[in-house]
């Protein structure tokens, strides 16, 4: 099971990589276009599907990497078991909050299909696809929320603590 969690939060990595270069493409191609008097419509909404993709997609790996924002303030004063808690507590609304919003990202992805609502751009992109990167990205946080919780209740879970010379983020 480990291999197969493991596996999906790499694959959204890589993924949202692709996504990333997908940017980097519409960016030339709108850039290059311009330069020879060529319209290539739709390039400006692509990119930004591919951004928006490409964040939600990432969301699962970053938090498995301990590479996502904390606000260790209250959990560095507490120690022990109150420190657990909150540890639990806090994954457990993560975890909540993760799957209503993988929840509506569904729905919404379900019913931009059902109404056939299309993009207003001139690229008429039907919009369930693109939100579809929104749904998988949001279902992968969920479950990789609860996976963390799951690894904190059996105890086994590893974050680099800043009090015990860890480092807990790579934001500088």
């Amino acid at each position: 099971m480990r291999r197969f969690l493991d596996g999906m939060y790499d694959a959204a990595a890589w993924l949202a990589a692709t996504c990333m270069v997908g940017v980097l493409g519409m960016v030339l191609t709108s850039i290059v276009s311009r330069q020879l008097s060529v319209h290539v419509p739709g390039t400006d909404a692509y990119a930004g599907y591919l951004m928006a993709a490409a964040g939600f997609l990432a969301m699962a790996h970053t938090l498995k990497r301990n590479e996502h924002i904390r606000v260790t303030l209250l959990v560095q004063a507490l120690t022990g078991r109150a420190r657990r808690m909150l540890e639990l507590w806090s994954l457990l609304a993560a975890a909540f909050l993760a799957g209503a919003l993988a929840w509506f990202a569904v729905r919404l992805v379900l019913q931009s299909r059902e109404f056939n609502d299309i993009s207003t751009g001139n690229d008429a992109t039907p919009l369930w696809l693109p939100q579809l990167s929104f749904a998988v990205g949001a279902v992968v946080l969920f479950v990789a929320f609860v996976d963390e919780f799951v690894l904190e209740l059996r105890g086994i879970r590893r974050v680099a603590a800043p009090d015990a010379g860890g480092e807990p983020l790579r934001n500088e």
